[in-house]
Parts: C-alpha cells; structure tokens; sequence
C-alpha cells in the first residue's frame, strides 16, 4: 500500500470550511448560517462533480 494520501480527501473539508466561512461573513444567527453553508456547500460540490464527470467525458472521447 502507498503510504500517500490522495489529494481528493482534501476536498470535503476544504468545501466545508469555506462554505462556513463565507456563510458566517454573511448572517449573525447560527440556524442561518448552517442553512447558508450547508446550501452552499451542495452547490460547490455539484460543480465539481459536473465539471470532472464534464472533463472525464471529453477526455475518453476519440
């Protein structure tokens, strides 16, 4: 086994972190600010999902 972490892993928390941070920037009261962050954290992560399964498509194509 590969004693590697794959760079992957750093996503979630990274997405968390900045979509707390941001919706923190934005609202005072804790319900809004989970509300805001869970949201934004969906939208970041959709994203990057149809941009990778978007590039996964154009590069397996002849």
């Amino acid at each position: 086994m590969s004693d590697q972490i794959h760079i992957y892993w750093f996503v979630l928390p990274l997405v968390i972190a900045i979509s707390l941070v941001y919706a923190a920037s934005r609202h005072e009261s804790w319900p809004m600010i989970w509300r805001h962050a869970g949201r934004l954290s969906l939208m970041i992560l959709g994203i990057l999902i149809g941009t990778t399964v978007a590039l996964l498509l154009i590069n397996t194509q002849v």
